[in-house]
C-alpha cells in the first residue's frame, strides 16, 4: 500500500530525531576542520547559534516531548533569509496598518523581498490558465458554450493533456518521474532551445525548482548511494553571493557549503581561478567536493553569463570530476539586448562533450520567468551523465515521494512549449509575455539608477533575473549601532528602512558577501506604477539615515 503524505512526513521527522546525537558528533569533531573561506563567512547562516547553543543545553522541563533541544539541529542550522525576521516584522507592521490605519507614516508595506510576481499584480499567461483550467474540469471541453470562451488551440491542447493523464483526472497520482506525454512535450521545447537532442527519460517532474535543488542533496544523504553529500567532509561549491536556498539544504543534509565568491567589480563575474582556489582550499582541510552550483541568470546579483564564461564552467567540471548543479530558472528573464541565455546542456554538447564527459543536473521552475506561477508548484530537472545503475537510485527516490503535482506538470510543458505562429493564442501570448518582459526591465533601469543616485551605493545592472542587489557604504557610527544591537549592520540598515518607510528588503548578509561588504537584495517586482514610491521612500529615508549616522 502507498504511504499517505502524513505516513511520509512522519517517517521523515522521526528520522530526524534519531540523526540528532550521531550528527553533533559529526559537527563537533568537522567544525574545526573547515576552510578558512567557509569559516570567515557570517557564520549565523550555516552553523546557527540556536542550535549550539540547545545542543550545549540541558533538558528541558517542557511538558512538549519534542523540543529545541532535542530536535535535529541540522533543522535548527537551516536559514532562510528571503522570509526572515525583516519579513516576519514586516508582517506584523502590516496587521498593525489593517487594525490601526494612519498609526505609521505609510499606508502599505511594499515587498521587495522575494521573486513572487502575481502576489504583487502580475497577471497570468491567458493561453497556459486556459488549457490548465479545462484540463482541471475536462468536462467542459464538449461543452457547446466552451467553443465561445476558450481559444481553440487552449481547447485542443487540454485535450492533447488530458488524453495523457492517468484517469483523465489532474488529482490522480502520475508515473513518478511525471506524465510521460507532458516529458515528450519538455524534452522537445528543450531540444528547440539548444538544438541537440533531449531524452524524456532525463526529465524528472518536480513541485518547484527548490525541491528538485532538495531532491538532488536528500537522494544521496539518504541512500546507500550517497553520491554527493554523506557527510560533513562532503562539499558543495556555491556561488557567494547566492540563494539561501543552497545553504539551507547543504546545511539540511550536513553537508559543507564551499563558498565561491563573484566578482563584483566584474559586474558579478564568475572567475575561473576563483573557483580553483576555493576548490583548493576545501581540499586541503580535508573536503571532497562533489558539485559546483551555478546560478544564471544570477539570484540575487542579476547577471548574465557569457558563453565563453560557460564554457569555460563545463572544462572545470570535466576536469576535476564535479557535478554541475544548473540553477537556470530566470532563463527567461533577459534584460540587455548584449546578453542571451545559453543553457549548460547546450554548451556542453556544442563542446563536443556527451554524457560520459559532464554529469550534469538543469533546473527550470514555473514560478520565474514571465510566467511567475509561484503558487502552481512546477518544475523539472533534467538529469544527464549518470550511470544507469545511480539512475535506478534517482528513480527509486523519485518513486518514495509518489510524483509531482500534475496542475505543475502541466504549467512545465506549456512553458516549453507555448502557442506557435499560426496558433489562434500566439499573438495575444507574445504580447503578454512581451509586455510583462519590458516592464520588468523598465523597473529595472528605475531601480538601479536611484541606487545609483544615493550617497553611498553601487549597484551594478540587473541583465537578468529578478533582482538587484546593490551595495551600501555605512557610516562606522550606523555599524557601531548595529554592533550595539546584535545585528548585522546591513540588516540594522534594512530594519530601519521598513519601519520608516514599510519597504520591504533582505539583508545581504542573508546572501553571504566578501566579509566587511553590505548588500540589500531588492526584486523588481512590485507594479510599475509603485516603483516611483518606492524610489521616493527609499531616496528620503536613505538621506535622514546617513545624516543621523555621518561620521
Amino acid at each position: 500500500m502507498r504511504k499517505s503524505a502524513a505516513d511520509r512526513f512522519s517517517h521523515v521527522f522521526i528520522r530526524s530525531l534519531l540523526l540528532r546525537h550521531r550528527h553533533h558528533y559529526h559537527y563537533q569533531h568537522h567544525r574545526h576542520h573547515l576552510p578558512p573561506s567557509i569559516s570567515s563567512l557570517p557564520t549565523s547562516r550555516f552553523f546557527s547559534s540556536t542550535a549550539s547553543s540547545s545542543m550545549a543545553s540541558p533538558p528541558s522541563d517542557s511538558p512538549f516531548p519534542v523540543t529545541v533541544q532535542n530536535i535535529n539541529p541540522k533543522v535548527l542550522k537551516c536559514e532562510y533569509a528571503v522570509r526572515g525576521e525583516i519579513v516576519t516584522l514586516a508582517q506584523n507592521l502590516q496587521k498593525d496598518l489593517q487594525a490601526n490605519p494612519g498609526s505609521h507614516s505609510f499606508e502599505e508595506i511594499l515587498y521587495c523581498n522575494i521573486g513572487n510576481p502575481q502576489s504583487l499584480g502580475q497577471s497570468p499567461i491567458t493561453f497556459f490558465r486556459e488549457v490548465l483550467a479545462l484540463c482541471d474540469h475536462p468536462a467542459i471541453l464538449d461543452k457547446s458554450e466552451t467553443q465561445g470562451l476558450f481559444s481553440a488551440d487552449a481547447i485542443e491542447r487540454a485535450w492533447q493533456i488530458v488524453d495523457q493523464i492517468p484517469g483523465r483526472a489532474t488529482g490522480a497520482y502520475s508515473h513518478s518521474q511525471g506524465v510521460k506525454g507532458l516529458r515528450d512535450t519538455i524534452a522537445a521545447g528543450i531540444q528547440d532551445r539548444d538544438g541537440f537532442p533531449a531524452n524524456p527519460d532525463d526529465i524528472f517532474m518536480t513541485d518547484g525548482a527548490s525541491p528538485a535543488v532538495c531532491f538532488c542533496f536528500a537522494f544521496y544523504v539518504h541512500n546507500m548511494m550517497q553520491l554527493l553529500i554523506r557527510s560533513e567532509s562532503d562539499g558543495i561549491l556555491c556561488p557567494i553571493p547566492q540563494y539561501p536556498l543552497y545553504s539551507a539544504s547543504i546545511a539540511l543534509h550536513g553537508g559543507s557549503l564551499v563558498p565561491y565568491y563573484l566578482d563584483e567589480a566584474t559586474g558579478w563575474g564568475l572567475e575561473i581561478p576563483e573557483l580553483k582556489k576555493q576548490l583548493e582550499a576545501a581540499k586541503s582541510k580535508g573536503i571532497n567536493v562533489r558539485a559546483l552550483v551555478v546560478i544564471n541568470p544570477g539570484n540575487p546579483t542579476g547577471q548574465v553569463l557569457a558563453e565563453e564564461n560557460q564554457r569555460d564552467i563545463v572544462e572545470f567540471c570535466k576536469q576535476e570530476g564535479l557535478v554541475l548543479l544548473a540553477d537556470e530558472v530566470y532563463q527567461e528573464n533577459v534584460y540587455v539586448p548584449e546578453k542571451k541565455f545559453h543553457s549548460f546542456k547546450k554548451v556542453s554538447r556544442s563542446m563536443g562533450y556527451g554524457d560520459k564527459d559532464i554529469t550534469l543536473v538543469s533546473f527550470q521552475s514555473v514560478s520565474k520567468g514571465y510566467h511567475g506561477e509561484c503558487g502552481k508548484r512546477g518544475g523539472y530537472m533534467e538529469v544527464t551523465g549518470f550511470s544507469p545503475e545511480v539512475r535506478e537510485q534517482i528513480y527509486k527516490v523519485a518513486s518514495v515521494n509518489l510524483c509531482s503535482n500534475i496542475s505543475g506538470q502541466i504549467l512545465a510543458s506549456l512553458v516549453m512549449s507555448p502557442p506557435k505562429v499560426g496558433d489562434e493564442s500566439y499573438e495575444s501570448f507574445m504580447a503578454e509575455k512581451g509586455n510583462i518582459l519590458a516592464s520588468l526591465a523598465r523597473r529595472a533601469k528605475t531601480l538601479e539608477d536611484a541606487f545609483n543616485n544615493l550617497e553611498g551605493v553601487t549597484c551594478n545592472k540587473a541583465e537578468g533575473a529578478m533582482y538587484l542587489f546593490p551595495r551600501i557604504c555605512l557610516p562606522e557610527k550606523a555599524i557601531q549601532a548595529a554592533g550595539a544591537a546584535n545585528t548585522a549592520p546591513d540588516a540594522f540598515y534594512c530594519k530601519r528602512l521598513l519601519n520608516a518607510t514599510g519597504v520591504v528588503v533582505v539583508p545581504g548578509s542573508g546572501f553571504g558577501q566578501v566579509p566587511g561588504t553590505w548588500h540589500f537584495r531588492c526584486t523588481i517586482l512590485p507594479p510599475e506604477e509603485k516603483i516611483p514610491a518606492i524610489v521616493t521612500r527609499l531616496t528620503e529615508f536613505h538621506k535622514k539615515f546617513m545624516d543621523e549616522f555621518r561620521d
